[in-house]
């Protein structure tokens, strides 16, 4: 599930979407990720690079979808040019009909769509619920996902109740505020410098949250609106979205299934994960792009609830078997039914040296203990594999701030941090909206190595992202606010290398490696693009096939798998 976290002025309401449109962002924030200190170093590290040449790389987006005809996102589609667009036919014999620009697994062949879907606890729930003759950990299963999917219930209920509260609340707040600073017309210097204490904090707090449009009732009714679809849908053990694809989404065998549109009814977190590795760079359009030279392959797989383990597993080998060299995957849960198919396809897309980057997870938990599949390393698993990063979430205050306070954290779970907090970006209709969550720091890290990868094409992944992880700006011994215990610490102890990615210092670490293997700038090659694919030059297709996509997978496809 992609969890966006939002600030909202009390932390009970904080599960909505913030938008901002390009006119109104602040300067703080706009492209902060690639600029300031507590950044990356990115467009640094650009300069640094100038007189060279690069290779294309495709970066594939496992996620909701992407608006391919996004403004900011032109020349930067893959496409598939062995395959004839609306033929009907599997032209280049993958296991995909018409698959242009990648595939949505959440879609059945008549070209309808499913979205809203339930959490994995809820489907565990209701399938344990019917069946007979429980084992002994079916049954302790059983009464831990009932008594998890029951409480999330009671919580969101209680959600609503108290948002039914906060009209006359927020109605109340001006009057409130004027009286304690003598004038009606207050601005945000006036809310900053009020020293309040007490139940005036709050006051401050939502005071301040009012002024600046993140706190009103269209808010609140928006906000109550997706708490009451969550009820209805992730959380309702009786729904059931995944009937109009039409497969078993248990029986990895059963891979005939799903359509070519790309997009989908909900592209929202797909779009703004893949500007943020590739949208393009310097036209004064929202946020700038990680990588200049890449193509990003979308693949719908993740909907509006918990993915399912197969369509993740079959995502990541379609990404392998498709060209892409980098797969970014912000999503997770708590559960996965499927872990050992799962981790098969992750290791096929080691095997092939293709790098897979991992978003952390938003619930403020050390994945140490409480896992957030898919995951670094499974209860069968004996080592590591070695294209497989998790990426916690930093925000843009170095100082005591670093981790975002949303961030899962793990000294051996989570590789490095990278900038998820208050990111501009693209969003459907060639829109930007500033979102926040460890699925923007995920793709931060992807652009950063298909962007290492695309200048020094020599270097294999496994090299690129053991580069990225050592010449991370460390902050170990440096105390900042713990994510989950709010107290102070040190900041190594969140993660394996206690650092933020840094583009500058891995370029020269790069150019260093690149020296002593005897290699130089003027050694390059001419830029070369990936086999089957286009730029620019290629318009994106947005049909939908209405035929059923060949039932004989890919050569490589012997092992169908899923992820979280």
């Amino acid at each position: 599930m992609n969890k966006i976290v939002i600030k909202l002025a009390l932390s009970l309401f904080a599960i909505a979407i913030t938008g901002f449109s390009h006119g109104q962002v602040n300067k703080e924030i706009l492209n902060w990720y690639n600029v300031s200190k507590a950044g990356m170093q990115t467009d640094k590290a650009y300069k640094k690079l100038k007189k060279r040449k690069t290779t294309t790389v495709i970066v594939a987006i496992i996620d909701s979808g992407i608006d391919i005809e996004h403004e900011d996102l032109k020349g930067k589609i893959w496409t598939n040019t062995a395959e004839i667009a609306g033929n009907g036919i599997d032209d280049d014999n993958n296991g995909y009909i018409d698959d242009i620009h990648g595939w949505n697994f959440l879609g059945n062949k008549n070209g309808e769509n499913a979205n809203d879907m339930r959490l994995e606890m809820t489907r565990i729930y209701a399938q344990l619920s019917e069946k007979e003759n429980l084992s002994d950990n079916e049954k302790t299963l059983l009464e831990e996902v009932k008594k998890a999917v029951e409480d999330e219930r009671a919580q969101y209920e209680g959600y609503l109740m108290q948002m039914g509260m906060m009209g006359p609340m927020i109605e109340a707040i001006p009057s409130q505020v004027a009286k304690e600073l003598g004038k009606e017309d207050y601005t945000m210097d006036d809310l900053k410098k009020w020293k309040a204490e007490g139940d005036k904090a709050q006051i401050k707090q939502m005071a301040m949250a009012i002024l600046s449009g993140q706190l009103s009732m269209e808010a609140i009714e928006k906000q109550k609106e997706q708490i009451q679809g969550m009820l209805d849908t992730h959380l309702n053990k009786d729904f059931n979205g995944r009937a109009l694809v039409g497969d078993n989404p248990d029986d990895f065998s059963d891979v005939v299934y799903g359509n070519n549109d790309v997009e989908g009814p909900d592209a929202l977190h797909g779009t703004h994960v893949g500007g943020i590795v590739g949208a393009v760079r310097g036209n004064e359009l929202g946020g700038d792009g990680v990588a200049n030279d890449i193509l990003l392959m979308s693949l719908r797989a993740v909907p509006n609830g918990d993915e399912l383990d197969k369509d993740i597993a079959l995502a990541v080998r379609y990404a392998v078997d498709n060209g892409a060299k980098v797969i970014n995957m912000s999503f997770g849960k708590s559960y996965s039914p499927h872990q050992k198919e799962v981790y098969e396809a992750f290791a096929y897309a080691d095997s092939k040296g293709v790098l897979m980057v991992h978003a952390a997870g938003n619930s403020s938990k050390n994945v140490d203990v409480e896992p957030n599949f898919p995951t670094y390393k499974y209860s069968f698993q004996t080592e590591k594999l070695d294209h497989f990063l998790t990426i916690g979430s930093s925000t843009k205050d170095s100082k005591e701030k670093l981790a975002s306070s949303f961030s899962n954290y793990g000294q051996e779970g989570v590789d490095v941090f990278a900038p998820g907090s208050e990111i501009y970006n693209s969003v459907p209709q060639s829109d930007y909206q500033i979102l926040q969550g460890t699925s923007m720091a995920s793709p931060m890290v992807a652009g950063v190595a298909a962007m290492l990868k695309s200048y020094f094409p020599e270097f294999t992944m496994k090299e690129i992202k053991d580069v990225m992880l050592s010449s991370a700006t460390s902050y170990k011994g440096v105390q900042q606010i713990h994510p989950e215990t709010k107290k102070m610490t040190d900041f190594a102890t969140l993660s394996v290398t206690g650092g933020v990615i840094n583009v500058m210092n891995a370029v020269k670490a790069l150019k260093a490696l690149e020296k002593a293997k005897g290699t130089n700038d003027s050694s390059q090659k001419k830029a070369e693009k990936p086999n089957d694919t286009v730029s620019e030059a290629a318009p994106a297709q947005k049909s939908v096939s209405k035929s059923h996509q060949n039932a004989t997978p890919s050569k490589n496809h012997k092992h169908p798998v899923s992820v979280d």
